[in-house]
Parts: structure tokens; C-alpha cells; sequence
């Protein structure tokens, strides 16, 4: 089927549906993968991680280029020590380090958004391509007249097919969003106290040798 033919079918709003389609489609698996990619390998590296020195903590912390990583590495090295509320501090370098996610998080919800009004515009431009035809000929043909309802009816079928799955896909990806954000605070928690236990080890070993003064 030619260019010209499919866009006989699905007009100008059709077209522009089916690249929005494509590039929604392209966020979504984008998105997942990588999600899915920084979880396991911030899993893989701090397994164990209560086992793990402070100082191999902070050579780690200094090595790593995963974004949720990177996070916890901010947490301990310079934002615990300026803020008690750690959430907080996250919510800002989670928005800091996945700033691409979230621009496609934004993308997809536009896209959610705008499908089913290009579905409603390719619906007014074909019973407008109906009624014109109407107007101009005494005895409309059939074919024509089928051609403008088809038009009308198969653009606001696509608007809602690309609309329904991108919105699906936004909530699920914040979901993601969010247990990620979820693992950035408890490892913070658990990298922060790791971090202080020589802290409190020298201050223990000081009371000691007070007393015993």
C-alpha cells in the first residue's frame, strides 16, 4: 500500500497519530529497560551492603555512574550532613539524576492527552470532506461520501488506541518511578549509618579513656 493511499484512509490527522503512536511506543520501552537496568544493578552492588566497611563504602560511592547510585552517593558524601530531611534531599537529586526520565514521563502524558483530540479533529475534518460533498453534487457518490466517514470514524478509533496504552504506560512507569525513589531513601538511611559508625566508634573509645582517667 502506498503513501498516498494510506493517507486517503487515515488523512493528515491519521498520520500524525501513527508517529505519535511510534515515538509513545519508543518512551515506554525506553523507559522500562532502563528503569529496569539501573533497580538491578543498584541491587547487584549494595547486596549485603550492612556488611560492607564505611571506607569500601566510600570508594564505591566515588567509582559509581548508576543514577540511583549516584543519589545515595550525594546523600552521604554532602547532603546528609546539611539536612535532616532526607526525603526531601531525594526528591531533589532524583530530579536531578533522572531528568531524562522524567521529560519522557512528561512526553507520554502530552501524548495521552493530545491523541484523542487529533482522533476528534480527523472526525470534524472528515464529515466536513462529507457535507462538502454533499453540498457539490445533486447526487452524491456513495464511495465518496464512505471515504469521509471512514475517515472521521477511523481517526478517533487511533486517537483513543494511542491514547488508552500511553496513559496505562505513564502510571505504570511512575510506579516504577516511585519504588526506585523508595530504595534512594532506605539506602541513604542504611549508607548514612554505616558511614558514622567509625564516628561513634572514636567517640565510644574517648568515654573509655576519660573513665578510665
Amino acid at each position: 500500500m502506498e503513501i498516498k493511499e494510506i493517507y486517503s484512509l487515515i488523512g493528515c490527522a491519521g498520520i500524525a497519530l501513527v508517529v505519535i503512536g511510534i515515538f509513545a511506543l519508543y518512551i515506554t520501552v525506553w523507559n522500562f529497560l532502563y528503569l529496569r537496568g539501573v533497580l538491578s544493578k543498584f541491587k547487584q552492588h549494595f547486596r549485603g551492603m550492612d556488611k560492607v566497611t564505611p571506607e569500601r563504602i566510600r570508594r564505591y560511592f566515588g567509582e559509581s555512574t548508576n543514577p540511583l547510585e549516584c543519589i545515595v552517593r550525594d546523600i552521604v558524601m554532602t547532603h546528609g550532613a546539611h539536612s535532616d530531611d532526607i526525603r526531601a534531599e531525594v526528591a531533589y537529586l532524583f530530579h536531578k539524576h533522572f531528568k531524562p526520565v522524567n521529560n519522557a514521563l512528561t512526553w507520554l502524558k502530552l501524548i495521552s492527552a493530545v491523541s484523542p483530540l487529533l482522533g476528534l479533529l480527523g472526525t470534524v475534518i472528515g464529515m466536513v470532506t462529507v457535507f462538502r460533498t454533499i453540498s457539490e453534487n445533486v447526487s452524491p457518490d456513495p464511495t465518496m461520501l464512505a471515504g469521509g466517514i471512514w475517515t472521521a470514524l477511523i481517526t478517533t478509533v487511533m486517537g483513543l488506541v494511542v491514547a488508552i496504552p500511553a496513559l496505562m504506560a505513564y502510571y505504570y512507569l511512575m510506579l516504577k518511578v516511585k519504588e526506585l525513589r523508595i530504595e534512594a531513601v532506605e539506602y541513604s538511611y542504611r549508607a548514612l549509618n554505616i558511614r558514622r559508625e567509625p564516628c561513634r566508634c572514636a567517640q565510644n573509645l574517648e568515654e573509655i579513656e576519660q573513665k578510665a582517667a
